[in-house]
């Protein structure tokens, strides 16, 4: 049949909740990076019942960071780059989750090809897939798992 998303789809997955804090949601980061042996930058948001919300990016927290005008600063050398940093990252410290998760997300099921998998991945610019079962949160297909079971059934 072919490799399928079933076959290399994470089972075990770290999710947050829209109710946490961004605080609180960088802890479940850590806890993710320290199981997984690697850095995670996406985690799933579900609700109370465990159903997919949204997803929660490294990048949508680096948005959050990024002050609004910096385009327009520049080259200024006189900027306090260390304490606008850390005013930034205080700011967003207490924010909800849900306030800034992304919300149009792209899943597949468990039995999308990985040729279809790395086409969405390609085209829509996305580095991780939920993977839903009748409706349910089953599995989260990464990148980087793509490119290592490819890599190995490529090198033998």
């Amino acid at each position: 049949m072919g490799l399928t998303a079933r076959e290399i789809m994470e089972s075990r997955f770290f999710t947050l909740t829209p109710d946490m804090t961004i605080r609180e949601a960088l802890q479940v980061f850590k806890r993710a990076k320290e199981d997984r042996g690697q850095t995670v930058f996406g985690l799933l948001v579900t609700d109370a019942e465990r159903r997919l919300i949204g997803m929660l990016s490294m990048y949508d927290i680096f948005l959050l960071l990024r002050p609004k005008h910096i385009h327009i600063w520049g080259e200024m050398s006189d900027l306090d780059l260390p304490g606008i940093l850390d005013a930034a990252c205080e700011r967003v410290l207490p924010v909800p989750v849900g306030d800034v998760m992304s919300t149009e997300l792209i899943t597949i099921t468990p039995d999308t090809h990985v040729l279809h998998i790395v086409d969405i991945m390609i085209i829509k610019h996305v580095r991780r897939l939920p993977v839903l079962e009748d409706g349910n949160l089953i599995g989260i297909v990464y990148l980087s798992r793509v490119f290592n079971h490819l890599l190995e059934r490529m090198t033998g």
